[in-house]
């Protein structure tokens, strides 16, 4: 139910617009430019983003490229609400698809570089290769979808397509039950308050 609210509080804050689409051959905007993410590998690393943050949050001295690409991945993923909406992260054909690929590679990206700046780290180590074993277990780099081949930057945020949402019947009823669950605690909270029974006077 939380969820539900969180996700009707974001879209209203979220500007409307279709989602970016693909650059056909041509080439990122200026900024770090982040590889695809296939559509396997991004299931996988979304089950291990929590790690990997707090992973990012905890290294020192920062570092200018590091911050680049945490920063773009909360922003992503705050435009991509979170990944709350159903299917964002599995289904293809939702709208909110691409802009799970951009938060989830630039996430991938993070767990990189941090890798780079502490090669002899343990921890790291470990989750690292616990992520490439849970992908190869799996046959992730096989599991392709129509955005497996995107490169994105961080100098351009992927909006949802909200127009199609209209279209993908699973995210326009998670809008629909949290608009009623919004609009119904709205109504609980304009109601007058009923007289307390046996109430002395």
């Amino acid at each position: 139910m939380r969820h539900l609210i969180v996700i009707a509080l974001g879209a209203s804050l979220l500007s409307p617009g279709a989602a970016l689409a693909h650059r056909a051959g041509g080439p990122p905007p200026e900024g770090i430019g982040i590889p695809s993410l296939t559509h396997g590998q991004m299931a996988v690393i979304a089950r291990h983003r929590g790690e990997i943050l707090r992973l990012t949050a905890r290294h020192y001295p920062p570092d200018d490229t590091l911050r680049r690409l945490t920063n773009f991945a909360e922003i992503q993923s705050a435009t991509c609400l979170w990944g709350l909406v159903p299917g964002t992260v599995t289904d293809e054909s939702s709208p909110f698809n691409l802009c799970a690929h951009a938060y989830l590679t630039a996430t991938r990206d993070s767990l990189l570089r941090v890798r780079a700046l502490r090669p002899e780290d343990a921890v790291v180590e470990r989750l690292v290769y616990a992520i490439e074993g849970e992908m190869m277990a799996e046959g992730a780099a096989l599991s392709l979808c129509a955005y497996s081949g995107a490169a994105f930057s961080t100098a351009e945020v992927i909006r949802p397509d909200w127009v199609a949402v209209l279209g993908h019947w699973p995210s326009l009823a998670a809008f629909a039950v949290a608009g009623a669950v919004v609009a119904g605690g709205g109504w609980a909270m304009r109601r007058p308050a009923g007289r307390v029974a046996g109430r002395s006077t």
